[in-house]
């Protein structure tokens, strides 16, 4: 076997670069990639198309097709969550500068092995087991092979014949965002799991060329191969949102679609409606989708596209297709002439692998809840609508519904009541820790860049659990209010209440901000002051025939305004005016009239 040395290496990669850049003259560093949020993508397109004087289909009941059935099957790619490649001992990179995270097997080199890395197996199989699959005990290693710039050995390795998990299923529910055709919930199969290796990232650059970062060549993939089992778009969004879910909850997967994470493939056909014992259509693929609403809206399209065809005589080619954000049509990518030829072999240079049953057993022992049983119980216990529960089991991976459940227990020990004895605290408390918390660092802050610090153990390095509880009960329990506790909760995340106080009680009373709420007297005189001149609006309470909320919420923001706000709840403030109006000022209009 030839003998490498780093500088064989080095010069090995930048033969690499140079051949990428083949009609590149200049020197200039790879530029870093920038990368732009979705939201701004969406925002760009949104912009272009009304420049341009298009207008985008709604979704909303375009689930289905009079007189077609439409089915869709999804591959998904994930990343796993390892600290080495498949085959090799390069650690795997995340923005790390180009081509510094990269072994000799990874360039093919000539030669150099492959060596699976064993821990790779590991939330491989803890994904496969989140999703209800059977584990093959012997699985084996495929070469695919294709030729491009971005697969340096001219094939990939895959399980393409011997996946490592077979015959899995997830379960859809309502509260997952399914069609409302596809009723209370629907189940969908998965022909199997496969590991395989990532490919190198392709750089464009302007003028045709293409620059390569082989720091993602042999980076641990799955892939999850559905059965063609989905016949609503908005459920093909929901099944790829809940295996993202899912893969984080078990921590198998590295990132979602949002951050590149996790990417699908989805496979499109359609036949009439009319003849369901009639075989699949011609089916199209769609590559590479990167969000959820990309899933449902590429979907939309393609099925539109080939119901157009067929309804005008035409034939559908089996073709690849591709899909941009803020498209309204699916674009041509490249035909396929009858299944490509991949001529998968076995890959020689690897050995079966054997996964033994006590591994498979201890990691299904110690996996967890999954995120439905925890949903579940968040709905039930306390109450919470499914989307405040789905969002806090989805949320920072799983370490945002930990931090609840802390905060939780802490609110249990100073209201000295079980959890269910007082919903309304802990309700308050997910809301707080769903909304505020996320408007701390939301875009229009002024520490948008910042985070919050969850830890996988529940707590929060910018928002301890104990201070956060503090909070929330003296707000809970009326003795502060709720523009107080909002600014406690920023005075916390700034870092000021441990440099200044001993604690958030500390601050209250060293700046006297408990709430002392005016009296029912008081109430009666300030609402007294908010109706002086203002008949016009308390007629529109005398013989009503739908009741005037606007006004009243005029007169009760009146009285807040007219008020020492600092002593004001505007509840009971809505409560006096609600009250008094009938009683006193619509009699003494009348009177007067």
């Amino acid at each position: 076997m030839a003998r490498f040395t780093t500088s064989t290496l080095s010069k090995y990669l930048l033969q690499a670069q140079v051949a990428a850049q083949a009609l590149h003259t200049e020197t200039a560093p790879v530029p870093p990639e920038v990368h732009v949020p979705l939201r701004k993508q969406l925002k760009d397109e949104a912009k272009k198309q009304k420049a341009a004087g298009k207008k985008k289909k709604k979704n909303a009941n375009n689930q289905v097709v009079d007189g077609w059935e439409l089915t869709v099957g999804i591959e998904i790619h994930a990343q796993l969550n390892t600290a080495k490649k498949l085959f090799s001992a390069a650690t795997t990179s995340f923005n790390d500068d180009p081509n510094t995270r990269v072994a000799f097997f990874d360039l093919a080199i000539p030669g150099s092995q492959p060596i699976f890395q064993k821990e790779t197996l590991i939330p491989a199989l803890r994904a496969a087991l989140a999703l209800n699959c059977q584990v093959q005990t012997v699985s084996r290693f495929d070469r695919k092979h294709y030729f491009h710039w971005d697969q340096p050995s001219g094939y990939q390795i895959t399980q393409y014949y011997e996946p490592f998990a077979r015959d899995g299923s997830i379960t859809l529910q309502a509260r997952d965002g399914i069609a409302a055709e596809d009723g209370d919930g629907v189940m969908i199969g998965i022909k199997q799991v496969q590991v395989e290796q990532d490919t190198a990232k392709t750089l464009a650059q302007p003028g045709g060329v293409h620059w390569l970062d082989f720091n993602r060549v042999g980076a641990p993939l799955i892939e999850i191969i559905t059965l063609p089992e989905i016949h609503h778009p908005a459920t093909a969004a929901a099944l790829v949102r809940k295996v993202q879910i899912l893969l984080s909850a078990v921590d198998s997967c590295v990132s979602g679609m949002e951050a590149g994470g996790l990417r699908a493939d989805v496979n499109v056909s359609v036949r009439r409606g009319d003849d369901p014992s009639a075989p699949l259509g011609q089916r199209t693929e769609i590559k590479n989708l990167s969000s959820f609403k990309a899933v449902e809206d590429a979907i939309i399209a393609e099925r539109d596209r080939q119901i157009a065809v067929l309804e005008t005589g035409g034939v559908i080619e089996g073709e690849t297709r591709g899909w941009s954000i803020g498209s309204t049509e699916t674009r041509r990518l490249r035909g396929k002439e009858g299944e490509v030829d991949y001529r998968y072999m076995p890959d020689p240079d690897l050995a079966p692998l054997v996964i033994g049953d006590d591994l498979v057993s201890h990691l299904r022992e110690s996996m967890g809840q999954l995120p439905d049983v925890e949903v579940d119980v968040l709905i039930k216990e306390f109450e919470l609508t499914p989307k405040d529960a789905l969002s806090l089991t989805a949320l920072d991976g799983g370490m945002r519904v930990e931090y609840f459940w802390n905060v939780a227990d802490a609110l249990a020990a100073r209201l000295g009541l079980d959890r269910i004895e007082n919903l309304a605290c802990f309700q308050l408390a997910a809301n707080w820790i769903l909304h505020e918390l996320g408007r701390l660092t939301s875009e229009r802050s002024e520490a948008a860049s910042e985070e919050l610090g969850f830890t996988e153990d529940g707590q929060c390095e910018r928002l301890p659990v104990e201070q956060l509880a503090d909070i929330l009960f003296y707000l809970h329990t009326r003795k502060i209010t709720a523009k107080i506790a909002k600014e406690l909760l920023w005075v916390v995340f700034r870092g000021t209440i441990p440099e200044k106080y001993p604690s958030v009680l500390g601050a209250i009373e060293e700046e006297n901000l408990w709430f002392d709420e005016l009296s029912e007297t008081e109430y009666a005189e300030l609402a007294d002051e908010a109706v002086e001149g203002q008949e016009d609006v308390v007629r529109q309470f005398v013989d009503y025939k739908q009741y005037p909320q606007g006004k009243l919420m005029f007169l009760v923001g009146r009285m807040i305004r007219l008020g020492p706000e600092e002593r004001i709840d505007p509840k009971n403030a809505e409560r006096v005016m609600r009250a008094a109006l009938p009683e006193k000022y619509v009699p003494a209009l009348k009177a007067s009239d």
